[in-house]
């Protein structure tokens, strides 16, 4: 039929390529021809500008430049340029739009070599395919002639009666585990076999990797999960034929044996028994400091989702004012703050302005739920879906997401979005796990310290209470529940302990150590600006890690004389798309203004690992740490890498910057990105930046001296390089109380890249937690370190004890420490040598 029915809304779409339009059983291609994929028309095109044909939001696939997909009032519809393009892994192809742009029909998306994709893939024919909805209808396309940009191409008739979509179907659910076999991943063809296949089953299927999930009867969405081949998809199918949808997905997947296994039933719990006086609770250190309080127990409980207080446009009327209630109290937090703590909230905006959980949150209206009902089921959706992917790092950021629910139930729960959490005097809160907007909402006059019985050192609320020098404990179990409020305690985050109700000495004494320290503080502080020179006339540079620009001033008034690392994930992380050269410039710019000509250290893009990007699909990996990660993803993203590199050459005045390379491992890595940063600094006629690379990894430690040889310093990241020499995984819960730096092994590789530094004459720094440690200060001054890179809160600390030491006493220490038997016992000697020598 192509003609509208009666009542039919008309949506026109215009032509986004010039070029001669042709029926899709013309197209090279039988997934195409058959119209698989869509039904729709096809393009052979004679220009190379791809052009919205209507009014939509982007959907970009993954990684692929070659096709996108505008969700539109008609539909999704998919542009796919060429046949057979994802060959080309996006050469000849540059997108002008990101992903979630809105754009207006006409805009350029999309531009191409015709030329390349003529010689180098089966065909330039363009479908153009009406791929996401059953509900619309093709009328009065105009194949057989010839169109330019803008001119009418065909119409989508849409019935006035169209509702959102199928409720859930009921019957059984199934879950299955498939390996993807394609060359190119589930890009377009093999993506609308899948859909193709499904389409007249009686069942609902959801497909997830790595916290991404897609509908199996979109062939839009399955491209959009940006998998590569060999990756492993976990299927979730219910309905009648739930049973017959795997056997589908089998039949065209390859089938991955070890099923998922179902969870074990819970074992009676034991009852949690308070701690007995005197007791010492043991937990992992996420931000250090002493503090003496009292136990202030924060248990509440989630909020209520609440009951329906009208239909579907009032409940979605009430969730989005919560919604934009709880954005704006955010917003404004972080405005006022800064660093790492202005990240957290940053991402958490981004959450709470997310268009997938918007829309699912809209479909559970549909289905006549609450707006509480409908935000929670996203929401623990979401989460859901980190908790699939089986990776502790990914399984964090759930906090996040339990957080934003947490706060936009309150407030449909009549609770002000800033209302405060009431805390006595010196609290030390103690909790299961604190959400970061928790942790913003206390009192911070009356807040001592925080101990949660779980979470992890890298959570975001640790890494927000670690940016407000606030001591806190985590994973210490669930006895520290039962701890009643009031009672005495002594958190000392620097030996990662919890004493509860001590004895009054015990007491006194920490009080007395942390007054001791304040005034220790105010000393370190009142001589910052001093250069750290030893009392033999060595000069020590103590630079400074930054996030970000917030916390550039503050480090120059704590008495950073530069920075030895900035890490630019700040600018990559927890966005939808990566930031171009102009936004790179614009902050490296800001920064190196506010250090005001102090050395500015780049690290380029430490990503992949425990640090995934959405716009950049890494494949799903057993062990993060040993994949895609570091200076490896940069060189697998030359276009990443050549943005980063011009906007640090940009930077002005030339010379204050020097670039750093991450997770290197051998010398041709390094030369490749020399030479490249060679070439873009010949392109603005400037000097070559200084280059240098970090000593991260046994075998880069191992190869300091011909690395040494090629670089112009040398950076030592010591969480890394420990937890590679030691075979201990710095995020693992039991393992990384034991995971110490100052590990006789990890020394010896230390005293190695100090060596190789030396016999070049370039600088060799330490840019790890251990530079912050003043414990490991005068060892890794005795094995040669002359650069220490340290949080902006100890650059006081670091300088004054630098002051007190002598280059030869620190040698001779050294020496001793690297013939001990245990990091253990490397700390017993420094403390007796301090004691000595103080």
């Amino acid at each position: 039929m192509n003609q509208p029915a009666i009542g039919d809304q008309l949506i026109e779409l215009l032509a986004p390529l010039e070029g001669w339009v042709l029926p899709l059983a013309e197209v090279p291609d039988p997934v195409f021809a058959a119209a698989m994929a869509g039904d729709g028309v096809a393009l052979d095109p004679t220009s190379e500008t791809l052009h919205a044909p209507c009014d939509g939001e982007v959907v970009l696939m993954g990684a692929a430049t070659h096709s996108l997909t505008l969700r539109s009032r008609a539909g999704d519809v998919l542009m796919h340029v060429g046949i057979d393009t994802v060959q080309l892994g996006g050469a000849g192809f540059r997108l002008r739009v990101r992903n979630g742009e809105i754009v207006r029909a006409g805009q350029v998306l999309l531009d191409f070599d015709l030329d390349a994709i003529v010689r180098r893939a089966p065909s330039a024919i363009t479908p153009v395919l009406l791929a996401g909805s059953r509900v619309g209808r093709i009328i009065r396309p105009q194949v057989g002639r010839r169109v330019a940009i803008g001119d009418f191409l065909f119409a989508v008739a849409m019935p006035v009666n169209a509702g959102p979509g199928p409720a859930v179907i009921p019957g059984t659910a199934l879950t299955g585990r498939f390996r993807v076999p394609f060359d190119h991943g589930l890009h377009a063809r093999p993506a609308a076999r899948v859909a193709a296949a499904l389409a007249d089953l009686e069942v609902a299927v959801r497909l997830q990797i790595g916290g991404r999930e897609a509908n199996a009867l979109s062939t839009v969405s399955m491209m959009a999960l940006g998998v590569d081949r060999g990756d492993i998809i976990v299927a979730h199918a219910s309905g009648r034929d739930a049973a017959a949808a795997l056997a589908v997905l089998a039949s065209l997947l390859e089938t991955v044996a070890e099923a998922p296994r179902a969870p074990p039933p819970p074992a009676p719990a034991d009852p949690v028994v308070a701690p007995a006086p005197g007791a010492r609770l043991r937990g992992i250190v996420a931000a250090r400091g002493l503090a003496t309080g009292i136990a202030a127990p924060l248990l509440s409980a989630d909020p209520p989702a609440g009951d329906p207080q009208g239909d579907a446009v009032t409940e979605r009327a009430r969730l989005m004012v919560a919604i934009e209630g709880v954005a704006a109290h955010v917003g404004k937090l972080a405005a006022s703050g800064g660093g790492t703590g202005r990240s957290v909230l940053e991402a958490h905006l981004a959450l709470l302005a997310d268009p997938q959980l918007l829309r699912d949150a809209q479909a559970q209206l549909g289905r006549g739920a609450s707006a509480g009902a409908a935000w929670r089921s996203a929401l623990r959706n979401a989460a859901a879906a980190l908790a699939a992917a089986d990776d502790p790092r990914m399984a964090e950021r759930r906090a996040d997401l339990l957080d934003i629910e947490r706060q936009v139930l309150r407030v449909l729960g009549g609770v002000a979005a800033d209302a405060p959490i009431q805390l006595p005097e010196r609290a030390i809160v103690i909790t299961s796990e604190l959400l970061p907007s928790q942790l913003l909402a206390l009192d911070g006059a009356r807040l001592a310290g925080l101990c949660m019985a779980e979470g992890g050192a890298t959570s975001h609320v640790a890494i927000l209470a670690a940016s407000m020098g606030l001591p806190t404990l985590v994973a210490t179990g669930k006895s520290v529940l039962a701890i009643a409020a009031g009672t005495p305690l002594v958190l000392d985050a620097e030996l990662g302990c919890l004493l509860v109700n001590p004895p009054a000495t015990e007491r006194q004494q920490a009080e007395a150590l942390i007054a001791s320290r304040a005034r220790e503080r105010a000393r370190d502080m009142s001589a910052a600006q001093q250069p750290a020179t030893m009392r033999d006339g060595t000069c020590i540079h103590v630079y400074c890690n930054l996030g970000g620009v917030a916390e550039a001033a503050p480090a120059v008034r704590a008495g950073a004389e530069g920075c030895g690392l900035l890490r630019t994930e700040f600018l990559f992380l927890d966005r939808e798309r990566a930031p171009d050269e102009g936004e790179q410039l614009a902050e490296y710019q800001a920064i190196a203004a506010a250090l005001a000509g102090r050395t500015l250290t780049i690290r380029t893009l430490d990503a992949g690992g425990d640090k995934p990007i959405v716009y950049l699909p890494l494949p799903r990996e057993e062990n993060p740490a040993l994949g895609l990660r570091g200076l490896r993803t940069s060189l697998a993203r030359p276009d990443l890498l050549t943005s980063q590199l011009r906007a640090i050459v940009r930077v002005t005045p030339t010379g204050q910057c020097r670039v750093l390379l991450p997770m290197v491992t051998e010398l041709g890595e390094v030369r490749a990105v020399r030479a490249q940063l060679a070439t873009v600094a010949s392109d603005f006629r400037v000097p070559t930046p200084k280059l240098g690379i970090m000593i991260e990894t046994p075998a880069s430690a191992l190869l300091a001296d011909q690395l040494a040889a090629e670089v112009d310093f040398l950076s030592i990241g010591s969480n890394d390089l420990s937890q590679y020499t030691l075979a201990m995984d710095r995020l693992h819960p039991t393992l990384a109380p034991r995971l110490d730096a100052l590990h006789p092994a990890v020394l010896r590789l230390i005293e190695r890249a100090a060596q190789a530094g030396a016999a070049r004459g370039i600088e060799v720094g330490v840019c790890g937690g251990l530079a912050s440690d003043p414990v490991a200060v005068p060892v890794l001054i005795g094995l040669g370190v002359r650069e220490l890179s340290v949080v902006p809160a100890q650059i006081p600390r670091i300088k004054s004890l630098v002051r007190t030491l002598v280059n030869d006493a620190c040698i001779l220490l050294a020496r001793e420490a690297l013939g001990l038997e245990s990091a253990a016992a490397v700390r017993e000697r420094v403390r007796t040598w301090s004691e000595h020598n103080a």
